[in-house]
């Protein structure tokens, strides 16, 4: 099993690691531009909204996949009472003037309109079980895009020029954003290792398991 395990991980280190290229993103509400303090339809605060997305783009660059969670946001309109929070769109931004504090106009559109993830619709929107907020996922293909392409924004998104935004009822040019950033290589590689190091303990509790004597 731990042979096995080791194996496979080892395979991903020496082939896919450096074949891919793997990017996330930190969103919250003081990088938007400018920075936002969510209330509710009463003005009163509310909970701070926030969420994390991670994206793989192929080693061929044809596509990219991403994966969003995000909490105290309404992603179906029904979570909380309130409207404010409701999510109305969400979106990638780019462009070759943007910057960690600079907007841009949207480029690949995956809730709400504009949408492009539509040849074909990879878009998959899980709500909370309970509590307030949702994971998203989609796929970027070459043939999408607002007016534009993976292919024409590729450029910017691995240079840093680029963002992930959600947009509520309240804020309608964004609540949470997140820069997109690739991840170095050495980061990559520290993470493929931590994997492979959950593994093999596994694999050697379950070998320690299967040793140990009957109490019977």
């Amino acid at each position: 099993m731990l042979k096995i395990a080791s194996a496979l991980l080892l395979s991903v280190l020496a082939g896919n690691a450096g074949a891919v290229t793997f990017l996330t993103a930190s969103l919250n509400n003081a990088s938007e531009n400018p920075p936002v303090v969510p209330t509710t339809a009463g003005g009163q605060p509310r909970a701070a909204s926030f969420g994390t997305a991670s994206f793989v783009i192929d080693d061929a660059m044809m596509f990219m996949t991403f994966t969003a969670t995000i909490f105290n946001i309404d992603v179906t309109g029904s979570q909380t009472a309130d409207i404010n929070d409701n999510l109305t769109a969400a979106h990638i931004h780019a462009g070759p003037a943007v910057t960690p504090t600079t907007n841009g106009g949207v480029v690949w559109g995956f809730f709400g309109a504009p949408f492009n993830d539509n040849n074909p619709n990879d878009g998959v929107v899980t709500p909370f079980g309970s509590g307030i907020g949702g994971t998203f996922s989609g796929k970027w293909d070459l043939a999408e895009g607002n007016n534009t392409t993976l292919a024409a924004q590729l450029p910017n998104i691995l240079a840093g020029r680029s963002y992930i935004n959600f947009h509520t009822t309240q804020f309608g040019g964004g609540e949470i954003r997140g820069n997109i950033a690739a991840i170095p290589e050495s980061e990559t590689y520290a993470l493929l290792l931590g994997g492979l190091a959950v593994v093999a303990g596994v694999a050697r509790r379950r070998a320690r398991g299967a040793r140990a004597p009957s109490s019977t």
